[in-house]
């Protein structure tokens, strides 16, 4: 018997490698808008994750709007062009995964707009079930809202069958508040160590997406 009826996937650092292409546009918008990109990666890299508009709100309303739309504009360039890279054995195992008969689907604090190019170039609308981007709910990540409103669409009431999947800490927050299990990817460039200490307590580390087929079965002793 499956432990989870649902597992539910972030993109940006955990599906696809769509970090160094985020910090691109981050750089571009404040060099076009300021003249210059005065935040340190590290604390650029704290935001990822969260809702754009939230990276820029400590702007006056004009600029975080100049800042959002020059973002905005930069990246969807760059995703247009197919710029994102996947990681590597992400597609043959959400296939594998797919074959056991598990749902899977999407959770993300990206637009529509900026996620379906890259869904759709790699192929990904194959494997997911449902799809849920900013505009879909009013509070996001770390708020448990987006995870319960997945659920909600597969028909699921019980978050404790759910599990998601994320590289940062807004993500093993939203999973915690959901009363979800999560599952950290090891190649998160985030500080694993402090997210793993802040993740609900059926958390786990993972090598690679083929992990959660041993681990969402019940009769494994090592299924969280």
């Amino acid at each position: 018997m499956n432990k989870f009826d649902l597992i539910l996937y972030d993109l940006d650092g955990t599906v696809w490698d769509s970090i160094p292409i985020i910090m691109d546009s981050f750089h571009h918008a404040y060099e076009a808008v300021l003249g210059r990109c005065d935040r340190s990666d590290e604390y650029l890299m704290s935001y990822i994750g969260k809702p754009l508009d939230v990276t820029f709100n400590m702007h006056d309303e004009k600029t975080a709007k100049a800042l959002l739309d020059e973002y905005l504009d930069y990246n969807h360039k760059l995703l247009a062009n197919d710029a994102i890279q996947m990681f590597p054995g992400v597609i043959d195992s959400l296939k594998r995964i797919k074959d056991t008969g598990i749902k899977q689907g999407v959770v993300t604090s990206k637009r529509g707009e900026s996620a379906l190019p890259t869904l759709k170039f790699k192929g990904l609308d194959d494997f997911f079930d449902v799809y849920v981007y900013k505009e879909d709910t009013d509070k996001h990540k770390p708020d448990a809202e987006p995870l319960i409103y997945a659920a909600r669409k597969m028909g699921i009431e019980d978050m404790s069958r759910v599990i998601y999947v994320g590289d940062a800490l807004p993500d093993a927050l939203c999973a915690g508040n959901a009363g979800s299990a999560f599952a950290l990817v090891s190649w998160s460039k985030m500080d694993k160590e402090q997210i793993m200490k802040e993740a609900p307590d059926r958390s786990i580390v993972i090598d690679t997406l083929d992990e959660l087929i041993t681990k969402c079965i019940d009769c494994n002793p090592d299924s969280i």
